[in-house]
């Protein structure tokens, strides 16, 4: 589903020097599966995810999108393709329902109403109560806000989910429920999601596959649980036992 070849990030710091945020990265996100990303702060994580969304650009390598060539496609036809869920949740002003119909109203298509088959469904797969779709949204719990979230990226059925620490703000009980939204929603959906988490524990429940980053390169890789049980490099261990320094 999304193929990166040999990406590169540089970028002009202060100084005015170039330096490196991603260095050679490739990688592949399949349809039905969840990567997550973890590492230490400034490795690059929520750079990598940029890119994909075409929020940031590379320096070197290419992007693959089915095939297509990323840089070719236009940004808005992307990215409802490929949807982002940020790590704090925004909610426009109103219910919960008008939030839900917030990307038709950016396509001028016709708005879903509460009872339609779209909200029915983004709903379910977001674990979402009917209950709430006439609450005011910014009144919303954080994790109920953060599951909104997520029902209105899924709402326009794309085929890439991007998640950006979703559950730094979250207590246990929330991100048990986010977690098992989107696992629900991946297998469901057949959507390739990409999570970035500083959350061990989310992602050893949920990921199908694990990138340790550091320093903008990937160092390790592998299945979610096994990595977490069985480090194999110095450096994801390190990691592992100082996460505090995420």
């Amino acid at each position: 589903m999304i193929r990166l070849e040999n990406i590169g990030v540089t970028r002009r710091n202060r100084s005015g020097e170039d330096a490196v945020i991603l260095e050679d990265i490739s990688l592949s996100a399949l349809r039905g599966k969840i990567t997550c990303i973890v590492g230490p702060s400034g490795s690059g994580k929520s750079t990598l995810l940029r890119l994909v969304n075409r929020l940031e650009e590379p320096t070197t390598g290419r992007l693959l999108l089915e095939g297509e060539d990323m840089a070719l496609l236009e940004p808005l036809a992307l990215r409802r393709r490929v949807a982002m869920v940020l790590q704090k949740p925004f909610m426009f002003e109103g219910t919960v329902l008008s939030n839900l119909q917030q990307p038709f109203r950016y396509r001028n298509l016709p708005l879903p109403v509460a009872g339609s088959g779209e909200v029915a469904r983004s709903l379910k797969l977001a674990r979402i109560s009917p209950e709430l779709l006439e609450r005011d949204a910014r009144t919303l719990s954080g994790g109920e806000q953060q599951r909104v979230s997520l029902a209105r990226a899924l709402i326009s059925s794309p085929q890439v989910l991007l998640l950006d620490e979703p559950t730094s703000a979250l207590d246990r009980p929330a991100t048990d429920k986010l977690a098992m939204a989107l696992h629900d929603s991946c297998r469901q959906e057949q959507l390739a999601i990409i999570l970035v988490t500083h959350d061990l524990r989310l992602a050893g429940r949920i990921a199908d596959v694990l990138m340790y980053l550091e320093r903008g390169k990937i160092l390790e890789e592998g299945v979610g649980s096994e990595m977490l049980a069985l480090p194999r490099s110095e450096a994801f261990r390190r990691f592992l036992a100082e996460p505090g320094k995420e």
